[in-house]
């Protein structure tokens, strides 16, 4: 196979109408839906249109002062996403705030759905939220789960524009809502104004097949665009590719928009994987320049050891070691914050530069 060859392009995925239409019905298959093929005709008549005329975001307005194409048409719902990150960044910078604390529920079980049982993560969460409080922190929960039991919650996979040129990975994300493709109900536009207003995030997460669940890579796939992504979309005109390379080919700053929040991660299995977990979560939050609270704010460890998925509730009552290790993991990090937001804890690499950023 020859280069030109390799380059002719991936397989073309553009539906016909017919195709189109068929998979669009297939949400409305409740019988409820039966008496309402009169009005399904019409929407799915205007569905249509939008996805073949690609209508991504329908609704727009001048970007204005403040960037470089300020006659840029622009979609509203980046405008907004934009304007909760600054009012969270604001809040974030404003001495006289209350620090801030994120807690992050990485595991997809609830009892809100099947399995029918929460998570040994749901717990101890709730057994960090407290400590936090007691040292006077403001507290925010993301909750993961609610991607598999609530109607409408959605992170939809991140497209890797970043792989083209990294001036195209705009910062809110601006993939998200695609409307002429349904990708809508996109929840990482209330997820970044958590991130940025925290001043310590806290991530509790189980192990999957060695790995963290779908629904935290997910987030984290969706978060590269706050380490080095473009804050102005007028500057690539949207998504073009040309303009975006030539950016970057003239020097790009890669601004990492998360730098200088503290961490800790909890990590646990049943069986294998724990630190390695750990470890990848670490590498991340680091290499976008968050900061370890240091070794009592990260941990991994088993919970009920090679023991029935059926007692593992049971397990974490039992280890009482454990539980005070997620709660040292809490004071750490809450003491981190504080120090730092008092100036008596530095970065120690504060001014160097990085000679490759990327």
């Amino acid at each position: 196979m020859t280069e030109a060859d390799i380059r002719k392009g991936m397989p073309p995925v553009k539906l016909s109408r017919e195709a189109f239409e068929r998979r669009y019905r297939s949400r409305f298959v409740d019988p409820a839906f039966a008496p309402l093929q009169r009005e399904l005709d019409a929407i799915v008549g205007a569905a249509w249109d939008a996805y073949s005329g690609s209508r991504k975001a329908p609704l727009t307005r001048k970007a204005g002062a403040g960037f470089s194409d300020p006659d840029y048409d622009i979609a509203i719902d980046w405008l907004d996403a934009r304007a909760n990150i600054l009012a969270a960044q604001r809040r974030h910078d404003d001495a006289d705030e209350t620090p801030r604390i994120l807690i992050i529920n990485g595991s997809a079980r609830s009892e809100h759905t099947c399995p029918g049982e929460m998570s040994k993560t749901w717990r101890l969460v709730e057994l960090a939220e407290p400590v936090f409080a007691e040292l006077g922190f403001a507290v925010d929960i993301l909750d993961l789960s609610r991607l598999t039991s609530e109607f409408g919650k959605t992170i939809h996979p991140c497209k890797s524009c970043v792989g083209t040129a990294m001036p195209l990975c705009h910062w809110p994300c601006s993939c998200y809502p695609n409307y002429s493709l349904g990708q809508t109900d996109d929840w990482m536009n209330d997820i970044y104004p958590l991130w940025v207003a925290a001043h310590g995030i806290l991530i509790v997460t189980p192990v999957n097949w060695y790995h963290v669940p779908a629904g935290l890579k997910a987030m984290m796939d969706r978060m590269v665009c706050a380490d080095g992504g473009n804050p102005d979309p007028t500057s690539t005109h949207g998504k073009k590719a040309a303009e975006a390379k030539a950016l970057e080919l003239k020097g790009w700053s890669y601004p990492r928009h998360l730098a200088g929040r503290h961490f800790g991660l909890v990590v646990h299995g049943d069986a294998v994987g724990a630190e390695g977990v750990r470890r990848a979560l670490s590498d991340w939050l680091t290499d976008m320049q968050l900061i370890s609270a240091g070794r009592f704010a990260e941990v991994d460890g088993y919970v009920g050891y090679m023991e029935p998925y059926a007692t593992s509730h049971r397990a974490l009552d039992d280890d009482k070691a454990f539980q005070t290790e997620v709660q040292n993991v809490a004071r750490a990090l809450g003491s981190a914050v504080r120090l730092a937001r008092s100036g008596q804890l530095r970065e120690p690499g504060a001014g160097l530069s990085d000679p490759n950023p990327k």
